[in-house]
């Protein structure tokens, strides 16, 4: 979300998404959960306070992965930037699918998914120790494999800020195409789903390829609303909470295992 605060625009069409957004949901008698709504904007605040540490760490191992690549892509080169929006896509989709089926990831993007209310401010709800989980390794390796820095901080950027209007109830399917193609409002919401048979899917960014050709695409019910937030409920509005609890859970359980074996069983295995 950073290229969101470097450009107030952004930010502006956010906002005005989110009141338009409020007013369609008390429209339809739906409700809106401020506090709830308050509380994600307390934790991305926090991230905002931890996210230039984050970048400054990972910037410099990006830039020291790019001096020894032996392949040395051009920024200038539209085909780079091409590659690129393909390479960072299947990037993600591997990153956030371990993000799922990772403890140790997990326990950063447990954050994202702990909002028991599907609105737009729930997609501002991301972890503050991103860097700890390692995430950034598979974005890492895009570097050492040629491709700019700047080519994929930008392009990861805009990925996300792609997903901020998916997080909305108020947006039903979308034509057949696009559907087929591109990660829509409809494919997330089942990606946050609480229920057993829609856990761990639809992982894609802009699109919504791999998930197909994966095997870990599940369309959204069209006759049901989905149930949301994380299978172990988290009833918080404290912002610190929520950004720690799922580490706290992770590091008390490895506290208690016996043997360096089974902590690692723990920290690796599915959550």
């Amino acid at each position: 979300m950073r290229l969101a605060f470097q450009h107030p625009w952004i930010l502006g069409i956010m906002l005005a998404l989110v009141l338009a957004e409020i007013g369609w949901r008390l429209r339809k008698g739906r409700g809106y959960d401020g506090s709830a709504a308050a509380a994600s904007l307390g934790v991305a605040v926090g991230q905002a306070v931890f996210r230039p540490i984050t970048g400054i760490a990972t910037g410099a191992i990006f830039l020291l992965l790019a001096d020894i690549s032996p392949l040395q892509l051009s920024a200038s080169d539209w085909r780079t930037w091409v590659a690129g929006f393909v390479a960072v896509e299947f990037a993600y989709y591997w990153f956030h699918r371990s993000s799922h089926t990772v403890r140790w990831m997990w326990a950063t993007h447990a954050v994202h998914h702990s909002s028991r209310e599907y609105v737009l401010p729930s997609a501002i709800r991301l972890g503050w120790t991103e860097f700890f989980s390692l995430g950034w390794v598979f974005f890492a390796a895009l570097v050492l494999f040629g491709f700019p820095p700047t080519v994929v901080a930008v392009l990861l950027g805009a990925n996300l800020i792609y997903q901020f209007p998916l997080h909305t109830e108020a947006v039903r399917r979308l034509p057949n195409w696009i559907e087929a193609v591109f990660n829509t409002p409809s494919h997330h919401r089942a990606h946050h789903a609480s229920e057993t048979e829609y856990l761990d899917c639809n992982f894609g960014g802009v699109l919504i390829v791999w998930d197909r050709l994966f095997g870990t695409f599940r369309a959204e019910p069209q006759d049901r609303t989905l149930r949301y937030g994380l299978v172990h409920d988290l009833d918080s509005r404290n912002p610190a909470r929520i950004a720690l609890n799922e580490w706290h859970r992770l590091l008390g359980d490895i506290v208690r295992a016996r043997g360096v074996r089974e902590r690692i069983k723990i920290a690796l295995g599915r959550p």
